[in-house]
This record gives structure tokens, sequence and C-alpha cells, in this order.
């Protein structure tokens, strides 16, 4: 998969998913902008591992300011963006059983950083690609959208829906620009996140669910992710990719 001509964003690149799609694309030779909140350590590691020209930016995307200003010093760094990884987000319980006040402060924050920083950095990076003959949009989903949740993630499976209809939009109201937008949309993957599900349920549950003998893991979804920004998909722009292993099929 050659990606050397290309510039990558990618967000919540420190661990899990974005990491493996990260540390990806700069072995096929991309320049990442290596997205991290709190773990310093690990976005710096991978840039260094590479020494390619990537770099690491922090950023809480929870607030707006932080997430503009993520935009505007990659674009200082780079000057081209080619592709954005919109990866980050957060996997939060709030049970119908909390109180009022705790189930919609957890609704409000998964909305903050999985759909509402999703969706500004949308509109940043089309203003950036109408400046540049265009460029592309990769959406990291969820199975949930399709199948649904359970009830205690009801603001995850929510948010992850708002991402999908945007992507899809995306796709159709700006493909004459040149701009592309897909969506990946993995179910269980085996990432620090999901630690927490599979403490409290076991991952005997998790594999009851799927087709295949073991659970997803974020290096089964990398090369999908770089086909994508590699412009060699461009003709399937609004699709929707399931990478699921096989529990939830349509």
């Amino acid at each position: 998969m050659d990606v050397s001509d290309k510039v990558i964003l990618v967000t919540g690149a420190s661990k899990g998913i974005g990491k493996a799609i990260a540390d990806y694309l700069m072995q096929n030779g991309a320049k990442v902008a290596v997205h991290y909140n709190s773990d310093k350590t690990s976005a710096e590691a991978l840039v260094n591992n590479h020494n390619n020209g990537s770099k690491a930016f922090k950023a809480d995307l929870a607030k707006e300011k932080e997430v503009i200003a993520l935009f505007k010093a990659v674009q200082s760094q780079y000057k081209t963006i080619d592709a954005i990884v919109l990866n980050a987000g957060v996997f939060l319980e709030h049970s119908s059983k909390s109180t009022i006040e705790d189930w919609f402060s957890v609704w409000r924050k998964t909305m903050a950083i999985n759909l509402d920083a999703v969706g500004l950095l949308t509109k940043l990076g089309i203003d950036q690609y109408r400046t540049q003959n265009g460029g592309r949009f990769v959406y990291i989903g969820s199975r949930a959208v399709f199948r649904g949740e359970t009830e205690e993630y009801l603001a995850y499976a929510a948010s992850k829906g708002g991402i999908t209809s945007l992507a899809r939009s995306v796709a159709r109201s700006f493909g004459k620009e040149n701009i592309k937008a897909f969506v990946v949309s993995p179910g269980f993957t085996k990432t620090q996140m999901a630690e927490q599900f599979i403490a409290n349920y076991g991952e005997e549950r998790i594999l009851e669910e799927i087709a295949l003998e073991e659970l997803t893991t974020p290096e089964d979804l990398s090369p999908l992710v770089a086909l994508m920004c590699s412009g060699l998909m461009d003709h399937a722009t609004g699709a929707t990719i399931d990478v699921n292993a096989g529990s939830h099929i349509r």
C-alpha cells in the first residue's frame, strides 16, 4: 500500500485502533499527524520509531478551541493535508438506572468527543480541501449503528450513528469538489477501550457473538483505512465497510 506522498491526520492515535492505523500508514510511507490527548509518551514513541517527518499533536477533543488549534497546528506543520482519519472516541457506560444528571453528563461528554469534534474537524477539513483540489475523510464508525447497542451505551451508539450519516452526507455533497468520505464500521475490537467490557462480561461472551475464532484487533482495520486514504477506493465514496468478524452481516 503506497501512501508515501500523503499527509494524514489520525485522531486518537496514541493507542488502540488509531495507533495501529497510524503505524501502518507510516510503515507505508505516509507522514502522519499523530493526535493524542493524554498519552504523550506513546504518541511520541510511535513517531520516533519511524522518523519520517511524522509528528505528535496534543488536543482535548472535548474542547472546541483545542480542536481548532489542533487542525491549525497540523496545517502549519504540513501545509497540505491529504486525508483525515476520524478515529478518536469514548465508550462510556451510563445505565438507564443512573440519575438524570449523571446519565446526561455522560451523554454530553460522549457527544462532545465522538460527534461534535468530528463535525468540527469535518468543516475544517472541507475548508482545507477546497484550497488544494480535494482530500479524503475516513470515519471510524461502529457496528452499533446498524445492530444497536446495549442500554448502557446509548450515547455511544447515537454518536456513531451521527458520524455515519455525516460521512454519507459529505460524500454526496462534496464529491464534485474531489472530496471523498468513507466509513469503517468495526464490531467489538480488542483495544484498551474495550478492556473494561471484557473484565465485566468475559471474552467468551464476545466470542459467542462472532463467526470467527478470534476477536478483531486494531491491526485488522489498518490496511482497509490505508486503502481508503490511498485514493484507490475513491469510487466507493459514501460506502460503509463492516469489519466485525461476521457478528452482524447486512
